[in-house]
């Protein structure tokens, strides 16, 4: 069956789009509702198509521990509250919270993200369900999963011949996972052919640390290691030096710019102008909702365009731009996804704009209004590999979804009393 979303509003310009197998077959002013078994939205110059959102960060099922151990130093937070809270979840706890954050990213406009987390498996079955897009995280963590290996297998196996499912290494930092274990991440992607993520240099003090070790910079510490390359993504990224931001371009790997979270955890600012001016490829990521608390790209661009402002200290930093391209374009390309435009041949993964919502009612610049003004509600429907996630705000499931949430949340607070 194919999709005709007809008369949509693209660049400006109303067309109609026609969209089979997953990708965009044709672009036109107009075109015929054939064949018989077309689909059609009717745009009526209503709503406008954009690209979606690739959230190049996150810990999904972290919903179920937003709130929770509020106002904490990071090592404290992670070491005596969000770690020992963890220990007490399920797999059946991590599949509710990770259903509830696919429907949370979802409704504003998120069509895949690169989680790290626990019970993959889990998550694996919820994302599946949701129709999104996802790469899941096999977690190597000493001291807490000294062997990771068979939850890795599990999920390893479990996306094996999935389209819009995959893998990567997800060492979770330099200062919880040893360099033999690094060592032998690197190895395995020599032959895997695999992605790494990992947080690096989010802390003044985990810089600190690695200098006194062993006297480099995380950047150079992983780089020496064979850990930074093309199919590396550095989560936060906020105590760079000129020498990291060289190495990770030339190396060509992705920084995942989480604002939000480094602002609540005091972690830093990173500097967006000078990661854009040394050719790094900057995406962006929300992190969890334990440290954020929500998973809307929207409000991400909105920190992320306002920190760059701050931290190159001109209002011409952070271009509206160069940070929805961050939140769109760059996290596609790590994922796989041909979305550079909304043009024939590219995978059909949409959102549709509803253009009559009050804040983008002056309509000078949609990308600006987009990055600055809009909330979650200003998008009426979600497309992800052609086949509709949301359609006129309703999302299948949601508040079977919350009801769920709710319920670990009860769980959680009596344990952890």
């Amino acid at each position: 069956m194919s999709i005709l979303l007809k008369d949509v509003i693209l660049q400006g310009k109303t067309v109609s789009i026609r969209i089979a197998e997953g990708r965009i077959a044709a672009v036109a002013p107009e075109l015929p509702d054939t064949p018989d078994d077309t689909e059609v939205f009717s745009g009526g110059r209503r709503f406008a198509v954009m690209p979606p959102f690739y959230n190049a960060h996150t810990h999904a099922a972290m919903t179920l521990l937003r709130g929770f151990a509020e106002d904490k130093e990071l090592f404290d937070w992670l070491s005596h509250h969000i770690w020992p809270a963890e220990a007490k979840l399920t797999p059946d706890d991590i599949y509710a919270g990770t259903r509830l954050a696919t429907i949370e990213m979802i409704r504003s406009g998120t069509v895949w993200f690169n989680d790290s987390y626990w019970h993959p498996e889990a998550a694996f079955r919820a994302v599946k369900e949701s129709g999104m897009r996802a790469v899941f995280g096999m977690l190597y963590l000493n001291g807490v999963i000294d062997d990771a290996g068979a939850a890795n297998r599990r999920i390893a196996e479990a996306v094996q011949g999935e389209k819009l499912l995959r893998v990567c290494h997800t060492p979770h930092a330099i200062y919880t996972v040893d360099t033999p274990t690094l060592r032998h991440i690197a190895r395995e992607m020599e032959h895997d052919g695999l992605a790494v993520h990992i947080h690096v240099a989010e802390t003044a003090k985990e810089v600190q640390d690695c200098l006194r070790e062993h006297g480099k910079t995380p950047v150079e510490y992983l780089d020496s290691l064979g850990l930074i390359g093309e199919r590396s993504m550095l989560a936060h990224c906020v105590h760079l030096t000129d020498h990291d931001r060289e190495i990770i371009a030339r190396r060509g790997a992705y920084i995942a710019h989480n604002p939000v979270s480094n602002l609540k955890l005091c972690s830093g600012l990173f500097d967006f102008e000078k990661a854009r001016a040394a050719g790094c490829r900057i995406a962006i990521g929300t992190d969890g909702c334990s440290s954020n608390n929500n998973l809307s790209m929207l409000d991400e661009m909105k920190f992320a365009a306002l920190t760059a402002k701050l931290t190159g200290n001109t209002p011409t930093a952070g271009r509206t731009a160069d940070i929805y391209r961050a939140a769109t374009v760059t996290g596609a390309e790590f994922a796989g996804v041909d979305v550079g435009a909304i043009a024939p041949g590219n995978a059909a993964d949409l959102l549709l704009i509803d253009l009559n919502h009050p804040v983008l009612s002056a309509g000078h610049d949609l990308c600006a209004d987009m990055v600055y003004a809009a909330t979650p509600e200003v998008i009426d429907s979600v497309m992800c590999d052609g086949k509709f996630l949301m359609k006129h705000g309703s999302i299948p499931g949601e508040a079977d979804a919350a009801a769920a949430v709710r319920e670990v949340g009860k769980k959680l607070r009596r344990v952890l009393r």
